[in-house]
């Protein structure tokens, strides 16, 4: 699933969101899924299409654009085995099925009339157990068993959005006694990102803030043989020292905070 958050302007004419088969100019790639919205005819609408050796084949067109001028929008774009699903807004807008091989396609080109403030892939399920066909975020707190502790070369991943007014954003690990080894904790009062201890001591993380409101964000924690390595949105920021005993013995995620979640991942 990908995930684009941002506004059409309000003067806007046309947008385009590409999934290009390549990522060259000339000459222009193959794209196996073209999203167009377009404002400024009588009646705005949205064509979808694909592009082979050149050539456009037949478009397709769906009206009742749910896209406004000067309005911020969130759009999924669903990719199944045989088409892709988009949703606007949190509602199903249209599916479109594939003409080229999904393979193929290695790049996003987005381009016109928009204004873009995030883009989110999550290339591990999203669904949440017994959800519906678009997984929609859900407030924390959330947990996650880790039957048998961390280890090295273990990844965490916690994917989600950050709320209009947010207070603070906690990860914290357990273990099978409910002690509290260790607590990544987010502040966006003092936009202050650090490590907290049992004890209550904190241990600032020296790394731009990259927490920002109604954004997307990725947590991913690796675990290492002397404890684990902190990467937001794909930037490493840093790293704790536990030691390999303590990681054995974690048993518990818990993910608390101003946050809607998309994917907990263990």
């Amino acid at each position: 699933m990908v995930m684009l958050q941002g506004e059409v302007p309000q003067d806007a004419r046309r947008f385009q969101v590409d999934f290009q088969c390549g990522c060259s100019q000339h000459p222009r790639p193959d794209i196996a899924f073209h999203f167009n919205p377009r404002f400024h005819t009588t009646k705005p609408h949205v064509i979808c299409n694909s592009l082979h050796g050149g050539h456009w084949q037949a478009e397709t067109r769906w009206p009742r654009l749910a896209l406004q001028r000067g309005a911020s929008f969130l759009i999924l774009f669903l990719f199944g085995n045989e088409d892709v699903k988009v949703s606007v807004n949190g509602k199903h807008f249209l599916h479109f099925r594939y003409r080229l091989p999904l393979s193929r396609v290695d790049t996003l080109g987005i381009s016109g009339d928009v204004s873009v403030r995030a883009a989110a892939f999550l290339n591990s399920s999203p669904f949440m157990e017994g959800g519906s066909e678009y997984p929609a975020g859900h407030e924390p707190p959330c947990s996650r068993v880790l039957p048998r502790g961390l280890w090295p070369g273990q990844t965490i991943t916690v994917r989600g959005l950050v709320l209009p007014e947010p207070k603070d954003f906690t990860l914290s690990l357990r273990d099978g006694a409910a002690h509290v080894p260790v607590t990544l904790r987010a502040s966006f009062t003092d936009r202050t990102l650090a490590w907290i201890s049992p004890w209550g001591r904190k241990q600032l993380i020296l790394a731009p803030f990259l927490f920002y409101p109604q954004r997307f964000f990725e947590v991913l924690l690796l675990c290492q043989d002397d404890g684990l390595k902190l990467a937001l949105n794909g930037q490493g920021v840093g790293a704790t020292s536990l030691g390999r005993q303590v990681l054995e013995r974690l048993r518990e995620l818990r993910v608390s905070g101003s946050v809607q979640l998309y994917c907990v991942h263990c």
